[in-house]
């Protein structure tokens, strides 16, 4: 039975967002809190919409035990904003572009996912598309470290009559 769903937001969905998206889903399944959690992620543009993530995501993502293979690139949906307990930007740019089409009784489940992050300087989590590998590993780290928080306030919230 599915308590919380989790919408992760970057601006083509084939980098961040699924990164963010492939690392919850195994966290949760390591905390026992996966059958509760849904999660998926979108764009907030349509540029590589049916595209597979990134290769450079895929093998940053495969080397720590997270499989992306199964997703595809999408941009948000207008439903989206009625599905979903959270939705969670990479970037105060796609914040603001969620806020924009987002309807008004659903902008507080609008957040950045750096804010689950415990003791992280980073309050985004930087685009590595142009970048090298080196990106995509410091997105990966930044992924990690929001996941863990966000685990434990879904754990907490779970544990709690």
């Amino acid at each position: 039975m599915v308590e919380i769903r989790v919408l992760f937001v970057c601006m083509g969905n084939i980098c961040r967002s699924p990164l963010a998206e492939g690392v919850v889903r195994c966290l949760a399944d390591r905390a026992k809190i996966g059958a509760f959690v849904e999660v998926d992620s979108a764009g907030t543009l349509a540029y590589h919409a049916g595209e597979q993530p990134d290769p450079r995501a895929r093998k940053v993502a495969a080397s720590r035990g997270y499989d992306l293979s199964k997703m595809r690139a999408r941009r948000v949906a207008e439903d989206d904003f009625s599905l979903f307990d959270l939705v969670l930007a990479m970037d105060r740019q796609n914040l603001a572009a969620l806020e924009r089409v987002c309807p008004e009784e659903h902008l507080h489940k609008l957040r950045l996912f750096m804010e689950y992050a415990q003791d992280c300087e980073e309050d985004e989590i930087p685009d590595p598309y142009y970048g090298g590998p080196d990106g995509f590993e410091r997105v990966l780290d930044l992924c990690e470290a929001a996941a863990r928080g966000l685990i434990a306030s879904i754990a907490g919230r779970k544990g709690r009559c």
